[in-house]
């Protein structure tokens, strides 16, 4: 591929060798440097004049050093005179602050988007957003994908003819919903409501789950703590076999281990738009299935650098992706 150079921050340069390794192009290298006062440098060492310039930085731990590396990272490629630029996030962990639900709080999904335009940034390619009413925090065009297909694929192994897939809450049931039709399973959902970031309760669970296969679906999994609270609603209907799923599996604060150790858990799978250490996948191998997203990102990349259309490769459950 011509006129393309695709540059990878410090949050996860293994899957951004993959696309690249998909995409037939090398991954330039970056140089990320500290100065005595505890400022970020970087610098972009490949030419980027007139180019079309990929980015790729998940916004994982720590959070804030890895946004303002790729902000910096976006102001290099922009002095550098690139063509145009382009974020592949990943993860955009800021896509959680996107409502005013107390007096007085900051926007943070809005404010960072804010910030990336600011920065440079000509397009954004981001991959299962928190809200739906994130993709609008961007006044530059997004490509919102989604790992549906690739978690489809996976569970297609088994048999779903007694399947019920299970959103945590009523706010992603959509997304349940359109994961169910493509692997032909039914859909519930929990009533959930969240007290804190981490402290949160679900009353019951509306759809039929007693008897069935079901298959727990989350945007992402962080302590965990609303899956668990789910379980314990589940086992109340008894179903016949429990199986988790998420794109973002975060895992933060031991999540894994406590997930793993639910006997009636059979296994968690996630994809790799956030690095999982791989202590942890060795560790709980027994349980966890790590997806790679790396080809659809890539082939996304692909389309948008030759105009293609994205969305129509993606086949979305939300009508927002162009």
């Amino acid at each position: 591929m011509r006129d393309i150079a695709v540059f990878s921050g410090s949050a996860h340069p293994e899957l951004a060798a993959e696309v690249c390794a998909h995409l037939g192009v090398p991954l330039s290298p970056t140089r990320l440097s500290r100065f005595a006062n505890d400022c970020l440098e970087v610098q972009l060492q490949a030419n980027c004049r007139e180019r079309d310039v990929f980015l790729i930085q998940p916004l994982v731990r720590p959070v804030q050093e890895h946004l303002v590396e790729l902000l910096l990272m976006c102001d290099a490629a922009r002095g550098a005179s690139a063509g145009r630029i382009t974020v592949v996030m990943p993860h955009y962990s800021y896509a959680r602050s996107d409502k005013k639900d107390a007096p007085r709080i900051s926007l943070g999904g809005r404010l960072v988007a804010d910030l990336m335009v600011a920065a440079g940034t000509s397009r954004v390619l981001a991959m299962t957003l928190h809200a739906p009413q994130v993709h609008g925090f961007f006044s530059v065009p997004v490509d919102h994908l989604h790992a549906l297909r690739e978690l489809a694929a996976h569970f297609r192994q088994y048999d779903l003819s007694r399947t019920t897939v299970v959103s945590p809450d009523l706010g992603n049931a959509k997304e349940a919903a359109a994961f169910a039709r493509m692997i032909g399973a039914q859909v519930a959902a929990g009533a959930k409501q969240r007290f804190a970031d981490d402290r949160v309760t679900i009353s019951s669970v509306i759809g039929d789950v007693a008897g069935r296969d079901v298959i727990v679906l989350d945007d992402e999994i962080a302590k965990g703590s609303t899956v668990l609270e789910l379980l314990d609603r589940l086992r109340e209907s008894g179903p016949r076999s429990i199986r988790i799923a998420c794109t973002h599996g975060l895992f933060a604060e031991g999540a894994l281990k406590r997930l793993t150790e639910q006997p009636d858990v059979l296994e968690i799978v996630c994809t790799n738009t956030v690095p999982v250490p791989v202590d942890d996948v060795e560790e709980y191998r027994f349980k966890l299935r790590v997806l790679s997203i790396a080809p659809a990102l890539a082939e996304a990349v692909r389309r948008i650098h030759n105009g293609e259309s994205v969305s129509a490769l993606f086949d979305a459950p939300r009508g927002e992706e162009g």
